[in-house]
Parts: C-alpha cells; sequence; structure tokens
C-alpha cells in the first residue's frame, strides 16, 4: 500500500519554526512530526512512502539522505570511504522523494504523483502535519467494503480552551480541553482510488475543493468516523500540546 504525504506547504503559523524548516520538519520530541507520521502506517505495516515536497524541499531531502548518520553510530575509512554503521536501523521505509512545486495546491501535488502511482488500485494520503491514533487497518477495510472513490477520516477537533457543562448556574462537568462533542471535520487519512485523477486537472487544484466537494454531491466520499485522539499541529500552542504528551509518555499516536 503506497502512502502519499503532503510536505509542501508553508506552515507560516508556526511563525520562526518555519522561516528555518518545512512545516513537516518541526521537532516533536527531537523527531520531525513527519517521522511521526510514518511511525503511524509503519505500525500498519505501511511502509511505502511518496513525499510530496514544495517548501524548502531541499530540508526534507537532505534529512532522509543523512538518516542512517543522523540516527546511528558510524566508522569511516578516509582512504577507502567506506562508511560501517555499528547498528541497523529500524525503519524498513521505501521513501519516494518528488518536488511537486512551490505553490502548487494540495490536489495538483497529487496529480504530479500520477506515474508513480499507475499501477495502484488503491492508495492512502494525509498531510504532514497532523497525528491520530485512528486503526489504520480498519480505514482501509471499511474503504474497500463501500466500493466508492474515496474515504476521509472524520475527526471531532480538540476544543481550544476547557469545556463546562452548566445547569443553573452549576458546573456539572469540568473537561480541561477534550475533543468537541458535535461537528466533524477533515482529519486527513484518506484512502483513494486511482479515479480520483478524473477530477484533478491541474496544479492549481486544492484537493479539498472541487475534487472532493464534486466526488460528495456524485455519493462518492465515505467518511470513516474516528471518536478517538487526533491532533494538527498548525500553531506553537498546538506544538506544546504534543509535545506535553511525548514527555509525558502518553502520545496516543505512537501506541
Amino acid at each position: 500500500m503506497k502512502v502519499i504525504l503532503l510536505c509542501g506547504g508553508y506552515g507560516t503559523r508556526l511563525g520562526e519554526e518555519t522561516q528555518l524548516k518545512p512545516k513537516p520538519m518541526v521537532e516533536i520530541g527531537g523527531k520531525p512530526i513527519l517521522w511521526h507520521i510514518m511511525k503511524i502506517f509503519e505500525k500498519h505495516n505501511m511502509q511505502d512512502f511518496h513525499l510530496a515536497l514544495g517548501y524548502k524541499a531541499d530540508f526534507i531531502k537532505d534529512y532522509f539522505l543523512k538518516y542512517n548518520s543522523l540516527n546511528n553510530d558510524f566508522s569511516v575509512n578516509l582512504k577507502s570511504g567506506k562508511i560501517e554503521f555499528n547498528d541497523i536501523i529500524e525503519e524498513n521505509w521505501n521513501i519516494n522523494l518528488t518536488d511537486t512545486g512551490l505553490n502548487t495546491m494540495t490536489g495538483g501535488r497529487l496529480l504530479r504523483l500520477k506515474e508513480s502511482l499507475k499501477n495502484e488500485e488503491t492508495f492512502m494520503l494525509t498531510y504532514g502535519d497532523g497525528v491520530s491514533n485512528v486503526d489504520l487497518t480498519r480505514l482501509l477495510e471499511f474503504h474497500k467494503s463501500h466500493g466508492k472513490i474515496a474515504t476521509v477520516t472524520a475527526v471531532r477537533p480538540p476544543v481550544r480552551f476547557g469545556e463546562l457543562i452548566i445547569n443553573d448556574n452549576k458546573v456539572e462537568e469540568f473537561a480541561e480541553k477534550p475533543q468537541a462533542g458535535k461537528g466533524w471535520i477533515n482529519g486527513g487519512f484518506f484512502v483513494f482510488n486511482k479515479e480520483i485523477f478524473n477530477y484533478i486537472e491541474d496544479d492549481s487544484i486544492m484537493l479539498e475543493r472541487e475534487p472532493l466537494e464534486k466526488l460528495s454531491k456524485m455519493g462518492e466520499l465515505m467518511a470513516y468516523k474516528h471518536d478517538d485522539f487526533w491532533q494538527c499541529m498548525d500553531t506553537i500552542r498546538e506544538k506544546e500540546i504534543l509535545e506535553g504528551l511525548l514527555n509525558s509518555n502518553s502520545a496516543p499516536w505512537l501506541k
């Protein structure tokens, strides 16, 4: 199963963090959030990744080119140029990195990978800035069961502030930043059939606009409801939330 990771956006709301590096390379607990996302898929034996790059693409390319040396001790024979790593890297990932353009929209980035996916009937796609404990195996089974072109993982967004349940001025329940009780949003973690390419014309197409809106009207877009942990990283505050979960050894996406 090939997995497409959209890694080309600017991530401007993360301020100084993304002046130096692309958003998927902003670190959570010493590892890029991109690494954390790939670990989510790895748990479900999905290790064939296609990264759609854009803003600061060279930063991501350089990270994976140096992955062994950055995550291992090694020795070098300067005369022969031979390098020996002390340990075998745990990750058995196959990673295809493609520069899909600086200002290409999300649909256009996927379209630029069409040739790489020509032999795939079905593939997964998500954003490079959100983690979840969604069961990807069940998500894929759900997609195959309904036979439609697309499945989106629907999540309940975390509320920004603590939630109070009040009755006659009495606080009946105090919940510190729970998941929102009402409404569903696009949580990424899509499954697509190859027919999705029939709805993307060029670089200017935003996946979340014309393609998915049209598929919705046609009855070809299904929702897999995930009523558990999901968190994007759009702001410094959200980065701090993820850091806090890691530091307390309670990161749901890694369990």
